[in-house]
């Protein structure tokens, strides 16, 4: 089949789906990205894909710019004419599924996460609520990463349970991702989070937790990787981090490419997010064996056995924040290696990636309209 996915970024289709992306190509299907170009644009022509630039705003809540975004979304439907489409992140999904709609073309839709506007109440949240409703209402499958996620849409009636699709996030390559040992302490243990530096992410909460922690006489280092200026309504400024970092209180590893080396450098990863789809920097820590401190929060609570994997703290609690990492400091390297093992086996019965793209594979062949369609 021809095959169109569509992402808010070309990062996101080339980091997260690369997996996916394979097997597509590998089972024959042509590929087409319908992304924003940013550095990561290139891995997905190496990935086999032909992309399309579009252009859009990720933050914003313009409903002239969203309808824009629509209409071009429509424009590059029409021209191509794939035989499904796959959405990725919000307005590629809500858009994306309406404009497909329209040609008759199915569409199906990864809900990643639900974003800004569902941790905070208003006008935006009812708006987005009511979207989903016009969007995913007649879909015959929508794919979820989380049983929250699930079931407030199913509350809110954005969907029907029987168009429900569970998937363990976006799937782990477990080969590549493999067990590390831990590095030694000298310099103090170190805490990482790996995220875009957002205040969504946690990334306030991690700070507050590491500058109570230095006051307490940890010794302890607490590093941050990730992007800076991201496109979104929550990102912290330039200025703020270098305070942070001229503080001492935290060290900017900057952003990568490949995590690995930085996650096998560290004694925990830690994401204290407010909300999540399924992190995948979380399955990537536990499964190069790494404990993980994170919130019992939708997304992020799946990843982790608590207490057996890794600790869980309250959403919005710099000082539970604390108390879970000084837990964490608190064990000699046999306990940690212990949390690390079962955060590596709690990843490879869910979150393995053939796991998704079996379900992908499944639903393609649901879906899919007969080739006469397109002709």
């Amino acid at each position: 089949m021809k095959l169109l996915l569509t992402a808010n970024t070309s990062f996101k289709l080339a980091n997260f789906r690369a997996g996916l992306l394979r097997a597509l190509r590998e089972d024959g299907h042509e590929l087409v990205a319908l992304v924003p170009e940013d550095s990561h644009t290139e891995t997905l022509h190496a990935l086999g894909c032909r992309v399309r630039r579009l252009r859009m705003d990720n933050k914003g809540t313009s409903p002239l710019r969203d309808g824009a975004l629509a209409l071009r979304l429509w424009r590059v439907f029409a021209a191509e004419r794939p035989d499904a489409i796959c959405g990725f992140t919000i307005k590629n999904n809500i858009y994306g599924a309406l404009a497909a709609r329209r040609l008759g073309i199915p569409f199906l839709p990864n809900v990643t996460g639900l974003g800004t506007a569902f941790i905070h109440d208003g006008l935006v949240n009812r708006v987005v609520k009511r979207l989903y409703r016009r969007a995913f209402g007649p879909l015959p499958a929508v794919f979820f990463q989380n049983p929250d996620d699930r079931a407030l849409f199913e509350a809110e009636r954005m969907i029907r349970p029987d168009q429900v699709r569970m998937l363990p996030g976006s799937g782990i390559d477990l080969a590549a991702f493999a067990p590390a040992p831990l590095p030694g302490r000298g310099g103090g243990l170190r805490f990482l989070l790996v995220a875009r530096l957002l205040r969504d992410k946690g990334v306030n909460e991690f700070v507050e937790a590491a500058r109570r922690l230095r006051a307490e006489g940890l010794n302890a280092r607490f590093q941050l990787l990730g992007p800076l200026g991201a496109a979104n309504q929550t990102a912290i400024d330039a200025g703020t981090l270098r305070g942070w970092v001229a503080e001492g209180v935290v060290e900017y590893l900057g952003e990568t490419r490949d995590v690995r080396p930085f996650v096998a450098a560290a004694h925990c990863v830690v994401l204290p997010s407010y909300r999540e789809g399924t992190p995948r920097t979380l399955l990537e820590a536990a499964a190069m064996a790494r404990p993980i401190v994170t919130t019992d929060a939708p997304g992020c609570r799946e990843t982790v056995l608590a207490e057996r994997s890794g600790l869980l703290c309250r959403v919005r609690d710099a000082r539970d924040l604390a108390a879970a990492m000084a837990r964490i400091a608190a064990m000699d390297d046999a306990a940690l290696t212990d949390m690390g093992r079962a955060g590596r086996a709690h990843v490879e019965a869910r979150f393995d990636e053939a796991l998704v793209i079996a379900a992908y594979r499944a639903a393609l062949t649901e879906i899919a309209a007969p080739p006469s369609r397109v002709a």
